[in-house]
């Protein structure tokens, strides 16, 4: 097939609305399978053309409906198409401003700037800085490497087990994925399967002696960091939220030591624990915060906010191309702006208790449920072996492909991609909640009498 043939294919599924077109997905899928990388990812598991949506729903190219828990990894937090964010783009285009302009100062960005310096938490934004990255989360975390190196003139950095932090090579060293780590890694406390062995308060406070220990101790080998970098839930790491007396008492071993405390908020940002901000559970306010994902409004964008102190960089110690997306700005300010006035934080906090509850409630019918964990509406379901108690992601991937015939789709994470997990946009309904629930509840014991 020619290529303008195949344009004219792609148009016509897409145009064809709930008429679909199998046959012409089925090509779409062919020719990505045959062209895009090895590397590709969601594209393996979701095997699905997405033509349209609104909201929690997504509208395939064969006409199927799918109910969207991945919101785009979690950066949908109003959902697909939120009139708000159609609105402040269509604004900007409409108006002739310049959709590329680097760093230079425009009306749009000194709108989302103040808006989103409104929602810092008080004790940062009274004295803070920002500074526009690349457009993805990864280029942040990288940002606030350079900067705190910078500034401490130090070189180490303190990172946790579970962490993701990106994919270069930086957010890699954080994250544990490189081969050659320039980070020392430490316990990141859980109840589930506590690094201790004992969970709850007493985990934690074990956690956190172990920091100090490191620290304190001159033959431990770690010399003083550049920075701390932690995530208030690990989200890829299992939806692992981290304790607020432990993350406070971070804080505190960071600051007694001259240590900046870099939070990555890029997935936990923006209401989608039921704060804010992860941090603001704890009442943490960090040095540093990374922020990506939710504040671009669906649109690519990036930024790290810290203290003024820290802004010792020169005149082009950092730069990118891409940091001046208008049309991620205005998204980006429609969107904090609605999750402020609309009180979705407070509404994710309590649609997350119920849904967490009702999940819970799986447990003693289904052994191979091991774990339900999260904060607001960033949930974790932990499937295990119920024989060993070992994780089990044959089964957490048959329960992704059980969901998706049940038109629900459902992304995996944890140390062995056996926690599914629940990232639905703040505006979810109770109505589509209960549906999300029933699907995943059905799902679970469907993949269970399957061979995986």
């Amino acid at each position: 097939m020619a290529l303008t043939e195949q344009a004219a294919a792609a148009a016509t599924v897409v145009t064809q609305g709930s008429r679909g077109s199998a046959a012409a997905a089925e090509g779409i899928l062919g020719r990505q399978a045959q062209r895009e990388s090895a590397a590709r990812t969601y594209a393996r598991s979701l095997p699905i053309v997405p033509v349209r949506a609104r909201g929690l729903t997504i509208e395939g190219a064969d006409g199927r409906r799918y109910l969207d828990c991945l919101s785009g990894a979690g950066t949908l937090a109003l959902g697909h198409n939120h009139p708000v964010v159609l609105e402040a783009i269509r604004g900007v285009l409409d108006s002739g401003a310049p959709l590329h302009v680097l760093d230079l100062a425009t009306p749009v960005k000194d709108a989302f700037t103040s808006e989103l310096f409104a929602n810092l938490p008080a004790g940062l934004a009274a004295d803070a800085r920002i500074q526009f990255c690349g457009p993805a989360g990864t280029d942040a975390v990288e940002a606030a490497l350079k900067l705190v190196r910078t500034a401490t003139g130090r070189s180490g950095l303190l990172a946790f087990t579970g962490a993701y932090h990106g994919m270069t090579a930086g957010a890699l060293d954080a994250s544990g994925g490189a081969p050659e780590v320039r980070v020392t890694r430490l316990p990141y406390p859980q109840d589930y399967r506590c690094p201790f062995g004992v969970g709850g308060a007493e985990g934690a406070r074990l956690a956190a002696r172990w920091t100090e220990s490191l620290l304190d101790d001159p033959k431990s080998g770690v010399p003083s960091p550049a920075a701390m970098i932690v995530e208030p839930v690990q989200g890829e790491g299992g939806v692992i939220p981290s304790p607020d007396a432990w993350l406070r008492r971070m804080r505190e071993i960071t600051a007694a030591r001259g240590i900046p405390l870099i939070a990555d908020e890029v997935q936990t940002g923006v209401g989608r624990t039921g704060a804010f901000w992860g941090v603001d559970h704890a009442g943490v306010v960090p040095d540093v915060m990374v922020l990506s994902k939710a504040i671009g409004g669906s649109l690519p964008l990036a930024v790290i906010v810290y203290r003024a102190e820290l802004d010792v960089w020169a005149p082009g110690a950092h730069a990118g191309t891409f940091r001046g997306n208008q049309l991620a700005m205005a998204a980006g300010t429609a969107t904090l702006a609605y999750v402020r006035e609309n009180g979705l934080a407070e509404r994710a906090a309590t649609l997350g208790d119920r849904m967490l509850a009702a999940l819970r409630g799986l447990i003693p019918a289904h052994p191979c449920v091991g774990d339900v964990r999260g904060r607001g509406l960033m949930i974790g379901v932990e499937l295990i072996d119920p024989d060993t108690g070992a994780a089990a992601p044959g089964l957490a991937a048959a329960v992704r492909r059980e969901c998706l015939d049940r038109g629900l789709i459902v992304e995996l994470g944890g140390r062995h991609s056996s926690v599914v997990r629940l990232l639905p946009p703040l505006t979810v309904t109770d109505e589509q909640a209960t549906a999300v629930l029933d699907r995943l509840a059905d799902a679970i014991p469907a993949a269970g009498r399957r061979p995986h």
